[in-house]
């Protein structure tokens, strides 16, 4: 029995402050990240295989070539590296909120909090623009022995290899591309958007959580930190989502 007892109130640890003392919701949080990062993983995984087991696969440099009010620039990568700009800005507006937290600044959380979820609209208006760019713009392929225009959607693409000696207007007659390539593209960047959105929502019920004194009446901005853990998240897949479909 006194061997039972002495087992019992052992003390494992002695040494100050133990290193398996963290918060509760901050594991958790990073074990939905993880498990969140293995979701992405297997469907870039998947993009990828069935990338390099195609013979053509479309090039970025002439499918992401527009930008807003500039017509027919072709400026290739110039509008999606500004949505990566914006991504990464919002970034630091969060790690600047997160340590205003820290020091208990109220005021510093609502602002930079603030200007995160204005990163995080403008991103999503961005990714529509884009999204509407591909699927309504219209681009002379060649189906069926016949021309016709279409956009690029899930089961439609216009990006595919030129064919040489037929033009159409302005613009070179071209193949249908493989059909994967829509249906990857809208799939994938399409649950990083609903990601930021999710972000944005998150965000905007963390500043009216600090406008109202929440965390002030609770004595700590653990929270914000929590939402900052998700948006850094979001921010670092989109890093791989851009090598993935915009560089590679």
């Amino acid at each position: 029995m006194s061997t039972a007892q002495a087992q019992v109130q052992t003390k494992w640890w002695g040494g100050g402050k133990s290193p398996f003392n963290l918060e509760y919701g901050k594991v958790m949080m990073w074990y939905f990240l993880m498990s969140d990062a293995f979701t992405f993983g297997a469907f870039l995984i998947s993009y990828g295989t069935i990338r390099f087991s195609q013979n053509y696969w479309p090039d970025p440099n002439k499918v992401f070539n527009a930008f807003p009010l500039m017509g027919h620039a072709n400026l290739p990568l110039a509008f999606v590296s500004l949505m990566t700009f914006i991504l990464i800005v919002s970034s630091v507006t969060m790690v600047l909120a997160v340590h205003a937290g820290h020091n208990m600044d109220k005021k510093g959380v609502v602002k930079w909090m603030a200007w995160t979820i204005v990163g995080g609209i403008a991103f999503l208006a961005c990714q529509a623009w884009e999204w509407t760019h591909l699927i309504t713009g219209e681009h002379a392929v060649l189906i069926d022995g016949k021309i016709q225009e279409i956009g690029t959607t899930v089961s439609r693409n216009p990006w595919g290899s030129e064919i040489l000696g037929l033009e159409h207007g302005e613009h070179h007659v071209t193949k249908t591309g493989p059909v994967a390539f829509g249906g990857y593209f809208f799939g994938i960047t399409g649950f990083h958007g609903f990601h930021v959105f999710s972000g944005v929502i998150i965000n905007i019920i963390m500043l009216l959580m600090a406008t109202n004194d929440v965390f002030e009446r609770k004595g700590h901005y653990l929270m914000i930190e929590k939402a900052g853990l998700y948006w850094h998240f979001v921010d670092l897949v989109w890093v791989f989502v851009f090598l993935c479909f915009y560089l590679i």
